[in-house]
């Protein structure tokens, strides 16, 4: 496991960004070989987006030969509202890039059978190969997706509840008005996310402080569904100064002394402007 402490939200979100250019241009993607990425919705990783974005029109990046896949979506919202996670996607991201329309993959919320929406989700993940990197974002009670307190660790893409906490951390998108927030939302499960080969989740702000100590520093707990990530070979914490303020002197000291080597990763940036870089040496992995 690995925590990358910066020194504010700006910061995480240019190494998280670019974290995912390296890891894509070193996968080498082809129309014969997909690059598969995971990805979430909400204001955290705005930021990183918009870096991605730079990239992509400098011509250092391009996502023609990505397949993505979104965490989750609401229940009942229609496809077109401005706070369905499909509007989210494609104002704030997909539509600025080259990616294919058809190789967006976002749950829908209104399918007719939303039991089989999950499944189809889960069989196109396969289909695809599994994911190659999972980026993701987390609730102040350490919720993934939409896998709240108490979710199964082994949970699968299924219809979920919302918690009050989650609802009324969602008004504000929805005019402060709590019977506008939908309460129910398809989400990819615990062990969905756990099946990728890596695992990025970017966490910012003092409000989120208390949830990334219980993902890094105690043990794994369902009440806390990102300390499940303690498990993954490959995970990557990525946070700003002010979402380590309840982890202790000694953890943050530590993985800050530890910079200099995760920076490896993001150093040399590789562009896919240069053809014929040397991608050969994979960047390290403890």
């Amino acid at each position: 496991m690995k925590l990358i402490i910066l020194n504010d939200y700006d910061q995480a979100s240019e190494w998280a960004a670019k974290y995912i250019r390296n890891r894509l241009i070193h996968f080498n993607p082809s129309p014969d070989k997909y690059f598969t990425l995971g990805l979430p919705t909400g204001s955290t990783p705005l930021g990183c987006y918009k870096k991605l974005i730079e990239y992509h029109r400098n011509g250092d990046l391009s996502f023609k030969y990505v397949k993505t896949f979104n965490m989750d979506e609401y229940v009942g919202l229609p496809r077109d509202h401005p706070e369905s996670y499909h509007s989210f996607m494609w104002n704030n991201f997909f539509k600025h890039t080259d990616i294919c329309p058809e190789n967006a993959h976002i749950l829908d919320g209104n399918a007719p059978d939303l039991v089989a929406e999950c499944e189809l989700f889960e069989e196109k993940i396969r289909e695809a190969g599994g994911i190659e990197l999972f980026v993701g974002g987390i609730g102040p009670d350490g919720h993934i997706a939409f896998n709240e307190p108490g979710s199964s660790l082994v949970s699968r893409t299924r219809v979920k509840t919302l918690a009050m906490d989650t609802i009324l951390a969602n008004a504000r998108f929805f005019d402060g008005n709590l019977s506008k927030v939908p309460t129910m939302a398809l989400t990819v499960g615990v062990g969905t996310v756990m099946d990728s080969k890596e695992v990025m989740i970017l966490i910012t702000g003092a409000h989120k402080a208390f949830a990334l100590y219980k993902a890094i520093e105690e043990g794994v707990n369902h009440m806390w569904t990102v300390s499940a990530f303690q498990q993954h070979p490959n995970t990557v914490f990525v946070c700003d100064e002010d979402a380590t303020l309840e982890l202790r002197v000694k953890t943050v000291k530590y993985f800050k002394g530890l910079m200099h080597v995760h920076n490896k990763l993001i150093d040399p940036l590789y562009s896919m402007k240069k053809e014929g870089a040397d991608l050969a040496k994979k960047p390290y992995s403890d």
